[in-house]
């Protein structure tokens, strides 16, 4: 009765016996495969473990035969900077191939950054002082050191100068030194443009002297550094490119000021736009992870640098905003639609730092002075290309588009703001102790805003004239009534006497009116010596009245005294 289990343990007992000798023969022809063998397998999967991992494209550049890939731009339809200056740059509508042995978005980063082939050069310094304390150095090459050979920089520009003058404004902890920017410099100074880097605070070798730092936010070091070279050298059209977080520096400066800018074209690289985006990007994967981590030690070595001043400001109380609060106020991307500058913009798709979900496409397309070129392989402002990568595509980009630019019409020109004239009475008296004399003798105020030099002039010859007519005719009346009143010769004396001293107080009065108008002027912001002004002048009729008959009884006194003294 048992037979049929004994039998089926028998069966499984055989089934897993058969197993073991399988695999002890899979293991015994595994052991005839060379070692060798196993390393070249290994070494296979590790390579396309990192081709994928490092997102790199030497067989996709292979198989399309090295063509590279070509240019989006992205524009208004109706863009005249677009069809103005984009359509004649022969590079931004050609095509880019990245250095064959720097195929990847992060060994064209991690290339540039510790190499870079930069070109051999110096610059010369310049510490601006702003009004806060801060130091900020500008360093300077122009087209005459890059033309002379040696590049020693003793030439100074003139304030008559028109070269050509572009503002550069650097990365997050970049400075003039990086590669990036050496590259940027030479190339735009070999071709004929002045240069000069606007190193953020406490970077460039020079120390913190405020309390006030530089942020991915903060704009005013840029406003205050183009409205000081735009000021020293007015007859230079002045332009200005952004690297990185330099770049959305300025698409954030541009969009503040709008018209105001004194920049005639920018030019932005590798943006990050949005840091919110930016920030859950770089937290996302292994590698931005890593990204993210060289960012920190880089600042943190800017910290380490300037500790002594951070340690001044290191108990901050009553702090409660967030770091996304931060970076939302920070954002260029809401100001896009108020740059009025002609812009263009560069980025990559495979930018493993700045990444292409923040990339604003609609507010791009929607501006009529933007264009986005964007490319698929490039890094963070790498863009390496030909064999031996000692150029940056992106350098000859810009450096032709600005050359495009400058010698079109498509230039912008700062608008100077015009103050409207305020329209109540009682805002202008605040403001100002301008008046305005009618033909009806009535007097108004009027604004500052129509209170030039023109209408200075206009109001003083106004009151002078009439200040003359006044006693012109008082002097006229005067005569006729001694000349009919008084009829010996005491009278006229005495009347000639009363004329003589009336026209002295006249005078008198009339050098008062004008001193107090000179005073008025001087004094302007003065409420109340406007309206002492006005009651003088609107007095004026009651006064005279009085004197005349003051004067008569005077006349009749001395009449009646003259004629008792003949009887």
């Amino acid at each position: 009765m048992f037979s049929p289990n004994f039998s089926q343990m028998d069966w499984s007992i055989s089934w897993d016996e058969s197993y073991l000798n399988a695999y002890k023969e899979v293991f015994r022809a595994l052991c005839l495969i060379p070692i060798l063998h196993y390393v070249i397998a290994f070494m296979v999967i590790w390579v396309v473990f990192l081709y994928n991992f490092l997102e790199f494209h030497f067989f996709q550049d292979f198989f399309s035969g090295f063509r590279g890939a070509p240019v989006a731009l992205t524009f208004h339809p109706t863009s005249h900077i677009y069809h103005g200056v984009v359509s004649k740059c022969k590079i931004l509508h050609g095509r880019y191939l990245a250095t064959p042995w720097l195929s990847s978005p992060h060994f064209q980063t991690t290339f540039l950054n510790f190499f870079g082939n930069p070109p051999a050069f110096s610059y010369r310094r310049q510490l601006f002082h702003a009004s806060d304390g801060g130091t900020i150095a500008l360093d300077w090459l122009t087209s005459s050191d890059i033309s002379r050979g040696a590049f020693e920089v003793n030439h100074t520009i003139s304030k008559e100068d028109t070269t050509p003058l572009v503002v550069v404004i650097p990365g997050l902890t970049s400075d003039s030194t990086s590669s990036y920017i050496k590259h940027l410099a030479f190339g735009l100074a070999k071709h004929g443009w002045n240069v000069v880097v606007s190193n953020h605070r406490g970077l460039g070798g020079v120390s913190i002297t405020s309390d006030c730092f530089y942020n991915a936010g903060w704009t005013e070091d840029a406003r205050v550094v183009i409205d000081y070279l735009h000021h020293q050298y007015p007859k230079a059209p002045l332009f200005a490119i952004g690297t990185s977080i330099g770049a959305n520096i300025l698409v954030k400066y541009l969009g503040e000021d709008r018209e105001k800018v004194p920049v005639a074209g920018a030019v932005a690289i590798c943006s990050p736009w949005d840091l919110l985006i930016g920030d859950r990007f770089i937290c996302r994967r292994l590698l931005q992870k890593l990204y993210d981590r060289a960012l920190t030690i880089g600042l943190q070595g800017y910290a380490k640098l300037h500790e002594p001043r951070y340690s001044l400001l290191a108990n901050w109380e009553g702090i409660r905003k967030t770091v996304d609060t931060y970076y939302r106020r920070s954002t260029s991307t809401p100001y896009v639609l108020n740059v009025s500058v002609p812009l263009l913009c560069i980025s990559a798709l495979d930018d493993p730092v700045c990444t292409r979900e923040a990339i604003p496409w609609d507010e791009c397309r929607a501006n009529k002075n933007i264009v986005l070129a964007t490319i698929k392989h490039g890094g963070h402002l790498a863009f390496f290309e030909g064999i031996t990568g000692s150029r940056l595509w992106w350098v000859r980009a810009t450096d032709e588009f600005l050359g495009v630019l400058h010698s079109s019409s498509h230039m912008h020109k700062k608008k100077t703001e015009i103050t409207e004239q305020k329209a109540s009475i009682e805002s202008s008296i605040d403001q100002g102790p301008y008046v305005n004399v009618g033909e009806d003798g009535m007097v108004a105020a009027v604004g500052s805003a129509h209170a030039g030099n023109k209408s200075v002039e206009h109001f003083t010859g106004l009151g002078s004239i009439q200040d003359k007519t006044v006693l012109g005719t008082e002097q006229t009346q005067q005569q006729t009534e001694a000349k009919s009143d008084v009829a010996g010769s005491g009278g006229e004396v005495s009347g000639e006497c009363s004329s003589l001293q009336r026209i002295k107080c006249f005078d008198v009065i009339a050098a008062s009116k004008r001193w107090l108008n000179h005073l008025l002027f001087r004094k302007n912001g003065k409420s109340v010596w406007l309206l002492v002004y006005i009651a003088i002048i609107t007095s004026w009729p009651i006064l005279g009245s009085a004197l005349r008959i003051f004067s008569r009884k005077k006349k009749l006194r001395n009449f009646s005294a003259a004629t008792s003294h003949r009887r």
